[in-house]
């Protein structure tokens, strides 16, 4: 959501104090819909000329009603002059490390792959990925683009992981299917079931939950001492 500027500062640095992925180019960016509150509006045009990672699609700001299709089928136009091995959709409550992902990815095909949490549903043991974070190739994206079949079944309306799981499975689509469980999970309510493998880690919604996973990826080690902070449960 535009109105969401802290979540965004936090998931920023969580990107930026990673270790960069080996041999591959991994862009970040923050999808929107169209930025109608004029408050909104001016701060986001400020974080597009800080940062310039924010994209804004025509489309009406939503979480299950369009707006997966909207980013899938806008990528290949956008970004056509360099296009991606694979383009991913993720929450701003998903802690993904990059390069644990790239890793996965580098041994894999770069052509009709869909990768994420699995999620078995009618006897079928991956259908779907969960809308935590799913990886699809450059071919598929650019399918779902050209896809009329999608809009003419209105298959953009409903929940945003389940639809397109739908659109692949009728389409044959994504036949390389990857389940990355239990790298990628749901944090807990105690807060104690990270793992030091993780791809993705999930339900981070709020600043203590992201807090937590900082400390236990150790994002926040490395501090020196100085006389401008006190901060001693941080600095070793």
């Amino acid at each position: 959501m535009p109105s969401r500027r802290e979540r965004r500062d936090i998931v920023r640095l969580a990107y930026a104090l990673q270790p960069p992925a080996a041999r591959a180019r991994v862009d970040v960016r923050f999808v929107f819909c169209n930025v109608t509150d004029p408050v909104d509006a001016a701060l986001v045009a400020l974080e597009i000329k800080r940062h310039g990672d924010v994209v804004v699609l025509d489309c009406a700001e939503n979480m299950n009603d369009g707006k997966t299709y909207a980013y899938l089928s806008s990528v290949p136009r956008l970004f056509a002059a360099a296009p991606y091995d694979y383009v991913m959709k993720t929450d701003d409550d998903t802690y993904l490390r990059v390069a644990a992902l790239a890793d996965e990815l580098r041994g894999k095909p770069r052509d009709d792959v869909y990768l994420g949490y699995g999620y078995a549903m009618g006897g079928q043991p991956m259908p779907f990925m969960h809308g935590m974070g799913y990886v699809v190739s450059w071919d598929v994206a650019s399918w779902v683009a050209t896809a009329g079949e999608i809009l003419e079944r209105n298959d953009t309306l409903g929940p945003e992981d389940l639809m397109v799981g739908k659109w692949l499975n009728l389409a044959g689509r994504g036949r390389n299917r990857y389940d990355l469980k239990p790298r990628m999970y749901d944090l807990n309510w105690d807060m104690d079931n990270f793992r030091p493998d993780t791809v993705a880690v999930h339900m981070l919604k709020d600043n203590r939950r992201w807090a937590a996973a900082f400390r236990y990826f150790n994002v926040t080690a490395g501090i020196e001492p100085s006389d401008l902070y006190h901060l001693p449960s941080l600095i070793v």
